[in-house]
């Protein structure tokens, strides 16, 4: 099975444990089963058969010889004729039992013990592996994926991985070995009952495969249907207000409701189905008891090589293997259920990375000359984003990229630090292909700055100096200063030190937006891109976050996505995108002399 194989190939990451485990399994076993073969002598013992102790040749199968129980009836039969003997030999007999089954439990405690790391091992291995990609993936992954989708990945398919599989691993270790060596010593109790035996197994095993074959399918459904009410209600928590402000509230709920009622329906289907293992495979082990019982106490009513007391050890030995097989049933029921969530997991760690490395990548160390484009074209699901870009931007130059939305803007600057990779054409750093750029030496050189501020649940000292380890305050301080943020930082409770909650859901918009330029500013990129910051601003923000953003891009090569077109007067060029294509390029003068397109977004903003 395709989701066990996964899993024991994390499991096989730490060999030493397992075979611990499997040699303190196999003692247990070995205990119990001998614990229970003594009750072969000592039911003899009580029902007087001791000429039946000490006799190994008569009513015995051709495997008695090598039944230990068998030669330990010898010792208790030398015992049974002194004086009193059968009162010692019977204290014998239970001191025995005693001792082994508590040796039994302490092997099998010792044994889960050993186990339980190795299953939270491999939760949290796949836990990490899932990350790990998720880091990896280029950005234009997340723009296809449903975020609650991929949450559910790293939470619910998990869980469910952990419930369904991970934590049957103890039965799929141990039952194994507890059904084959009960099932060995009932070959030597009676080879003719326990080969009749063997016939019925496989045709329980069948019917129980049967009953759980959708299971897998109907898992599958269900953890998708789960991803999609977490990717509702993730929009709903980051739209509350449109929601409320339009008064969606009724069609927002009736949306919700309908998933919410088809993820019951499936679980349903999925538990039923699943529920149904342990009642099916007990009247399976009833009737292969009654069948033990038929066809046994024939052997011993005719005495054919069956003993009472063998044949009473034989059904309690049985009654034993009837549990490990029903625990067996059940976990191969679990096992399908959770596939489903396994080969989620799976896809999601298997992802292609379609942002790749050179096999001996340069590392750039500096940024010398320029950034060129050459014959860029760029497809979104076979629609033109780019066509045929070709530009040139020299060092300590600012080029502005402007143009209505879809126009290709942000995925223009997208291809410089490989967020995208071209469909076609070239980007070249100092005339070298950044493909042939490690990815870390490439982004090193680069500082981004959002329109929507990025921050995280941490303290502001620890956002500005984000990717970056044991950053003296001081620098930090320095980078906030000329962010125009160090003030409003001084007046928090705990300054620098102060956490910002989720996502800076404390601190203003403008406050957030200086944060992450003083990120821009301490990690002093050669190359800066800007997604026009100040767009979303009040007039009093803009104009602290604009002084911030000149100063940040003072002596640095800029790229700048313009919104506010007021806000790249100066720059060295602009360049005009138009489905995809360079429409116009030249300084804020020659454009607008132009008459062209430029100038006629220019004079929109301006009546605005």
């Amino acid at each position: 099975m395709k989701s066990l194989r996964t899993v024991f190939r994390y499991i096989s990451r730490y060999p030493k444990l397992i075979a611990t485990y499997f040699g303190l399994n196999l003692l247990s076993n070995l205990f119990s089963v001998v614990s229970l073969g003594l009750l072969s002598p000592f039911l003899l013992l009580i029902f007087k058969k001791e000429n039946t102790l000490g006799n190994l040749n008569g009513q015995q199968g051709f495997l008695s010889g090598i039944n230990p129980v068998n030669h330990f009836k010898n010792y208790l039969y030398n015992i049974v004729l002194q004086p009193d003997g059968d009162i010692k030999a019977l204290g014998i007999i239970c001191i025995l039992i005693l001792i082994f089954i508590i040796l039994k439990n302490v092997f099998l405690y010792l044994s889960i013990y050993v186990l339980t790391p190795v299953r939270n091992l491999i939760t949290n291995d796949m836990r990490s592996a899932m990350y790990k990609k998720i880091l990896v993936l280029p950005v234009g992954y997340f723009n296809d994926q449903k975020k609650g989708d991929i949450m559910s990945r790293l939470t619910n398919d998990l869980v469910e991985v952990e419930v369904s599989i991970v934590n049957v691993l103890e039965t799929l270790f141990r039952e194994p070995v507890t059904v084959i060596l009960f099932l060995l010593y009932l070959v030597v109790l009676s080879p003719q009952l326990t080969f009749f035996l063997v016939f019925f197994l496989p045709v329980a095993g069948f019917i129980i495969g049967r009953i759980g074959r959708s299971l897998k399918r109907h898992s599958t459904a269900a953890q998708q249907g789960l991803g999609g009410i977490l990717s509702t209600i993730e929009e709903t928590l980051g739209g509350i207000r449109v929601i409320k402000a339009f008064n969606a509230e009724e069609s927002q709920f009736k949306n919700f409701d309908q998933q919410n009622y088809n993820y019951f329906k499936i679980k349903n289907r999925v538990n039923r189905r699943r529920d149904v293992a342990s009642p099916v495979s007990e009247v399976l082990g009833i009737t292969a008891v009654v069948c033990v019982l038929w066809y046994g106490g024939r052997l011993v009513l005719r005495n054919q090589f069956l003993d009472p007391g063998d044949f009473l050890s034989y059904i309690l030995i049985f009654s034993q293997i009837i549990q490990p097989l029903k625990t067996l049933s059940a976990a191969s029921y679990n096992i399908k259920k959770g596939a489903a969530s396994v080969d989620r997991i799976e896809e999601l760690i298997n992802e292609e990375v379609a942002i790749k490395e050179a096999a001996n990548p340069i590392k750039l160390s500096t940024f010398k000359e320029s950034i060129e484009f050459k014959k860029v074209s760029f497809f979104y699901e076979d629609v033109a984003v780019l066509k045929d870009i070709n530009l040139k931007i020299e060092k300590g130059k600012s080029v502005a990229l402007v143009g209505s939305s879809g126009a290709g803007k942000s995925t223009l600057a997208d291809l410089i630090p490989r967020f995208q990779d071209a469909a076609s054409g070239e980007v070249l750093i100092d005339g070298i292909n950044i493909k042939d750029y490690s990815l870390a030496s490439l982004r090193n050189q680069m500082g981004v700055v959002t329109q929507e501020p990025v921050l995280f649940n941490e303290t502001i000292a620890a956002n500005i100096s984000l990717g970056m380890e044991n950053v003296p305050l001081q620098k930090i301080q320095e980078a906030a200063q000329i962010a125009n943020a160090h003030d409003f930082i001084l007046k928090k409770d705990h300054g620098y030190e102060t956490n910002i909650g989720e996502r800076g859901n404390k601190l203003s918009g403008g406050e957030k937006q200086r944060i992450t330029i003083a990120r821009a500013v301490l990690k002093n990129p050669a190359i800066l891109i800007l997604d026009e910051a100040t767009s979303s601003l009040d007039t009093e923000s803009e104009k602290l976050v604009q002084d911030a953003i000149n100063n940040l891009m003072s002596n640095r090569t800029s790229i700048v996505i313009a919104h506010r077109l007021s806000t790249i007067r100066n720059a060295d060029e602009i360049i005009v995108l138009r489905k995809g294509s360079i429409a116009e390029r030249g300084t804020h003068m020659e454009l607008m002399s132009q008459n062209g397109i430029y100038r006629r977004l220019v004079s929109m903003q301006e009546v605005k």
